[in-house]
Formats: C-alpha cells, sequence, structure tokens
C-alpha cells in the first residue's frame, strides 16, 4: 500500500502537467483508463490458478466500472484542471471518512463520539479549503476544482468498498480488468460527445509529455492498482484509504519542487485537519468491535 500510494500521490503532479495544455479531462481518462484496461488484460492473461467467475460477476463489475471508475478518475483530472495537486489530495485523505460513512450506511460499522469527530473535523477541513483558496496562475478556478476533487473522493471510496466484497472471492485481476473495462466504455462514449484532445500523442515517444502519459498509464493507473487489491484482500478498507495519507505528503512535496502550488498557511492547517479527522475515525475503530463486513460468512 506504500508502494501503491506514493505512485498515486505523483500521479497527481504528473496530470497536473498534462492538463488541460496537452489533454483534456474527458480524453486523459480515456487514456488512462484505456491503457490499464489493456495492460489488466495482459496481466490477467498470465495470471494462473483464477477462480471461476460467472458471467453475472462480469456485469456486475462492469457497471460499476462504468459508474464509479469513470466517475472517480474524472472528477479527479476534471477536478486538477482547475485546483492544485495539493489540494487535490487534500479531499483524497478523507476517503478513510467516507468509507466508514458507507460502512454505516451499510450496517457494517457503528456509530461513536470519536468517529463523529473525526467526519466534523475532516468535513472542517474540507470547507476550509473550498471557501479560503483563491484562483492564481497555478488553480484557475479553486472552488469548482474542490469540489470535483471532494465529488471524486466519495466516488473512490464507494469503489473501495464494493471492490473489497468482490475479492473475497475473486483475483484482483479479474476485478481490475472488468470494473477498467467499464470504465474505458463510459470513457469512450463521453469522448465521442464531447471531442477528442490528446496533444500530448502528436509528441516523440521520449518528449516529457509522454512520459508524462506512460508513466501515469504504467504506475498510477495499473501497478497502483494492482498493489491495492492485494492490500483490500489482507487489510479492512477503511485501513487501506488511511494510506491516502501518503498521497498528500508525496503530492505535497513534489507540488512545492516543481512550483506547482504555491504556498498557503491555510493548507497545513486543512491537513493538519484532515490528518487529526483519519486519527480519530480510525482510533474509535481499532477500539470498537470488529466489523460485520470483516467476519468470515457461515457455510
Amino acid at each position: 500500500m506504500t508502494i501503491s500510494k506514493i505512485f498515486s500521490g505523483l500521479n497527481e503532479n504528473a496530470l497536473k502537467y498534462l492538463l488541460p495544455t496537452w489533454m483534456n479531462a474527458y480524453t486523459g481518462v480515456f487514456l488512462r483508463l484505456g491503457g490499464g484496461t489493456l495492460l489488466f488484460w495482459i496481466y490477467g492473461l498470465l495470471t494462473k490458478n483464477q477462480p471461476k467467475i460467472s458471467w453475472k460477476d462480469r456485469s456486475l463489475l462492469f457497471v460499476i466500472g462504468m459508474i464509479t471508475v469513470f466517475g472517480y478518475m474524472w472528477t479527479l483530472l476534471e477536478g486538477l484542471t482547475y485546483t492544485t495537486p495539493i489540494s487535490s489530495s487534500i479531499f483524497i485523505s478523507l476517503q478513510p471518512v467516507w468509507v466508514f460513512i458507507i460502512c454505516l450506511c451499510l450496517r457494517t460499522e457503528k456509530i461513536s463520539l470519536g468517529k463523529v469527530a473525526g467526519i466534523i473535523l475532516g468535513f472542517a477541513g474540507a470547507l476550509m479549503i473550498i471557501l479560503t483558496q483563491k484562483s492564481s496562475d497555478v488553480a484557475l478556478d479553486p472552488f469548482k476544482g474542490n469540489l470535483y476533487c471532494l465529488g471524486s473522493s466519495v466516488l473512490f471510496a464507494a469503489y473501495l468498498v464494493i471492490e473489497k466484497i468482490f475479492l473475497r472471492r475473486l483475483s484482483n485481476a479479474q476485478v481490475s480488468k472488468w470494473t477498467f473495462l467499464g470504465g474505458t466504455f463510459s470513457a469512450a462514449i463521453v469522448v465521442i460527445f464531447t471531442g477528442w484532445d490528446a496533444t500530448v500523442l502528436t509528441k516523440g515517444i521520449f518528449s516529457m509529455p509522454m512520459l508524462a502519459l506512460l508513466f501515469v498509464i504504467i504506475f498510477p493507473s495499473f501497478l497502483s492498482y494492482l498493489l491495492q487489491d492485494v492490500g483490500l484482500k489482507t487489510l479492512p478498507a477503511t485501513v487501506v484509504a488511511l494510506y491516502g495519507d501518503l498521497i498528500l505528503i508525496v503530492a505535497a512535496i513534489a507540488s512545492y519542487i516543481l512550483g506547482q502550488d504555491k504556498f498557503d498557511w491555510w493548507q497545513p492547517i486543512a491537513i493538519v485537519m484532515m490528518l487529526g479527522s483519519v486519527y480519530l475515525v480510525e482510533v474509535a475503530e481499532s477500539k470498537g468491535p470488529k466489523p460485520i463486513a470483516q467476519s468470515t460468512p457461515t457455510k
């Protein structure tokens, strides 16, 4: 999970470099999902002793990919078009809170004072960023971009909860190749109506834009999700979401080095609030009873 989220953190900076100069958000999602789908299907062909998967599961995973995988990748890229990698990563760090809320709605988690305090603190940090960040040369419309990133973190949390359920009986190759295929299908339909915009593909293979795109496809889109699936097989979804804090740390360091963000005192305050939010939720969960979702089903 550590390696996975380091790739995801650098993904924020690579996408910020590509958007919108070298591709728009819709085409970027199609390229990312299409490349990831190809790699996952190749990986699936090379993986032996996979469990049997029904067409019902294939169809469900395909639809899940159409909605959640496409949804969170599109809102992330659209958000990065208008805001900065650090602001985007701050909202990603809210994923454990969203996972808990979803599990609470599914009645696989129980409410507690610590978890409620964590949720309130996380929302306050997110609201602080939304209301205080101003437009600049590195953030064209931060309010709009931050709202997109907020939606992305919710959709990704939903994807984690659903993926965890399927990974109990299917391989990571089976789950990812069908969800990514569904996401690619949605992206293709959207690109047909919005138009193709990928100047990056006109550049040489060793040009900086192409190297950035190849990095996004191979490392954050394929290897990161492959490693995440391994983590989901052995860790609770909330713990996997907790590693999203690494994205914030990596993206913040890279953003300041690359000049993709400007220091603002509201940012470290919001980061501390986000980390405190996640800490309160995780501590409360560790002290509570084992979630129903983690129990072994009776045969």
